[in-house]
């Protein structure tokens, strides 16, 4: 290979791996928000409100509050020292749900094929979508079959909610709700780039849903 191109392949190599790492840093959301924030009202002091249920494990409770402290910083709000006194009321919500996807879902099992799509297994029912009882087994031959290695791999989905209501009042203000999935459980390290996507755009609303971009950090 000609000497002359080593150094204009080395930089082309680490410009895709800086892409490569920034991409790592950053979350992809699907975003909806709802707002009836009066156009004139600016954001004040606020205050954390944990429901009844959320009491009972305060350690939680409270690290789900700091990873959206500075969202709701960045958006005008400032922690009130008396939460008496505050001028608005946050209420937090998280959690993380598995998912399977059937392997119909892929783009090669276009919707109209040989099969229908999104047949459903039912396990210990021996019933496989209108087709009727198959045996035990309950699925099709083919390589997420018994008989074949399986390609059904969890996904889980990770959702953050944020309600912001007038204190003194009651009203709900503002709603977010952010969703985003892959194959990892753990939403620890992205909470605070998921309360980020719901206060982005605050305090407008919608269009919901839509994709939100945010930075890990």
């Amino acid at each position: 290979m000609n000497a002359r191109l080593w150094p204009a392949l080395i930089a082309l190599a680490v410009t895709f791996g800086l892409a490569g790492c920034a991409s790592l840093n950053q979350l992809s959301n699907d975003v909806s928000t709802y707002s009836v924030w009066p156009a004139e009202r600016k954001p004040a002091s606020y205050a954390f409100e944990r429901l009844p249920s959320q009491q009972g494990n305060p350690q939680q409770q409270q690290f789900l509050e700091d990873a959206a402290a500075p969202a709701l910083q960045h958006a005008g709000f400032t922690a009130a020292g008396d939460p008496a006194a505050a001028d608005v009321t946050v209420t937090l919500g998280a959690r993380v749900y598995a998912t399977q996807i059937s392997p119909y879902d892929d783009p090669f099992w276009w919707r109209g094929g040989l099969w229908p799509h999104r047949m459903f297994w039912r396990p210990g029912f021996g019933h496989f979508g209108h087709f009727g009882h198959f045996g035990p087994w309950s699925r099709p031959f083919g390589p997420w079959s018994p008989w074949g290695p399986s390609f059904y791999t969890p996904t889980y989905e990770r959702e953050v909610a944020m309600l912001i209501r007038d204190r003194r009042t009651g009203r709900p203000l503002y709603e977010a709700r952010v969703t985003n999935d892959g194959t990892s459980p753990s939403i620890l390290s992205l909470l605070s780039a998921m309360f980020s996507a719901g206060m982005k755009d605050f305090p407008a609303g919608g269009p919901n849903p839509r994709r939100v971009v945010t930075p890990i950090t």
